[in-house]
């Protein structure tokens, strides 16, 4: 089979990594990618929002399989667009992309197919959404109704804090993102993120994980897009599990189904497991980064067989084998992130720190004069296996410290609940 991988992160790195490995593969092509990806893929320019354009290289090339990895073009429609010229897509349609591309959509989904959530208001206007906060207090959440590349919520621990996040999303801070506000009810619990390959009618579920979004230690600082991931989510046990397939995700696929959008491609649901059982935070509609990336140092079985399987309406027939193993990724980004990273920074010493168990995906990268440099916010992914949590984060730690970019930094306790909770036995 000859496939076409669309995007440059992280996610796509791993994605490429695992699809490289199956004996199906032809050619896999990347486009824009990136030096990582580019080690395991032949890379080629393309404009991805323009979709005649994609289809046309898909079409002189011969592309068997397409591969969405960022949301943005999900969102857009390309999906749709490229199936009309007769490609085979895996990733939603435009109208099943909903579920991430308006956090509105789906609590209102979630309202009509009693799919349990946090209450919530959505609202296009300042006044109205300023009068609904003062109404329920805070603690409270503020999410800007569209895609705002992970930055458009504020856990607002005050009302002048969640008043302040909503001038910012009427003011134009994320764009058209924010021209509506979904206002939420404060959850407490444990955050899981929780997947599942869907076909139109089936879920698979494919893994657990979790991640921290905080950029400092101790979960301290502004929201990121993801300084880390390990994987499986202890919380996310057997029993709970099947809960979260019962109460959520199968209710989501009839309902997506009922309103004439079935879900087909990766659907992630962001979990809070509260004293009540698990309820929804949001959900994304492609792998999640950086989870992707220990969910693939992890999947035993050929990524690409799968992918086909979710295309072709076949996964009732599936089953997706894990190692026992854990899986930690730690996430090296460049100083000045989550705000203006500073770009152009030499990376040396990466072929010191890979080793078995050890991958290093790229996030961020490119080359500049024969050297690698940074060239985004999250630049690398430094991702390990291990029989623990707790082996995987020393086994990360280690080849981290081995690499040379001294304009880089990292959190240094990525995994720490699990490691907690290995410590205590429990």
């Amino acid at each position: 089979m000859n496939v076409l991988l669309l995007g440059s992160g992280g996610r796509e790195h791993a994605l490429a990594w695992k699809l490289s490995a199956s004996p199906l593969l032809t050619r896999l092509y990347a486009s824009p990618g990136n030096p990582g990806i580019g080690r395991v893929a032949e890379l080629v320019k393309l404009d991805i929002s323009d979709h005649s354009t994609i289809a046309a290289f898909c079409q002189q090339n011969k592309i068997d399989l397409v591969v969405v990895g960022p949301e943005a073009p999900l969102v857009a429609g390309i999906a749709d667009d490229l199936r009309a010229w007769g490609i085979r897509v895996f990733g939603p349609s435009k109208a099943a992309a909903r579920l991430e591309g308006s956090k509105g959509f789906t609590k209102d989904l979630c309202a009509k197919f009693n799919i349990p959530t946090a209450a919530y208001g959505r609202f296009s206007d300042l006044a109205s959404a300023k009068a609904y906060v003062e109404k329920m207090g805070a603690p409270i959440v503020i999410k800007a109704d569209g895609l705002a590349a992970g930055k458009g919520v504020t856990v607002a621990m005050t009302v002048d804090e969640a008043l302040a996040a909503l001038d910012a999303c009427f003011d134009g801070s994320f764009g058209a993102a924010g021209a509506e506000v979904v206002v939420e009810e404060f959850l407490t619990g444990e955050e899981a993120s929780f997947f599942c390959l869907c076909d139109g009618a089936t879920a698979l579920p494919f893994g657990t994980a979790q991640d921290h979004k905080r950029v400092g230690d101790g979960d301290t600082g502004p929201n990121t897009g993801g300084m880390g991931a390990y994987s499986p989510a202890p919380v996310m046990t057997p029993q709970m599990t099947e809960r979260t397939m019962r109460e959520i995700i199968e209710p989501t696929m009839r309902g997506m189904a009922n309103i004439g959008a079935p879900f087909a491609g990766i659907l992630f649901a962001g979990l809070m497991i509260t004293d009540q059982g698990p309820k929804l935070i949001e959900y994304n509609t492609r792998f999640g980064d950086p989870e992707c990336q220990v969910l693939m140092m992890r999947l035993k079985d050929d990524l690409l067989v799968l992918l086909n399987a979710a295309v072709d309406g076949q996964l009732a027939h599936m089953s997706a084998r894990w190692s026992d193993e854990a899986a930690l990724t730690v996430v090296m980004a460049a100083r000045g992130y989550p705000g203006t990273p500073e770009k152009g920074s030499v990376i040396r010493g990466l072929e010191q720190a890979e080793g078995e168990g050890v991958e290093i995906f790229h996030a961020g990268t490119t080359i500049n004069g024969g050297a690698l440099v940074a060239n985004g916010g999250r630049v690398l992914n430094v991702t390990a296996l291990g029989a623990t949590v707790g082996e995987a984060q020393k086994r990360a730690y280690a080849a981290l410290d081995r690499i040379d970019w001294p304009q880089g930094f990292c959190r240094r306790d990525i995994g720490w609940r699990a490691v907690e909770r290995e410590k205590a036995g429990v």
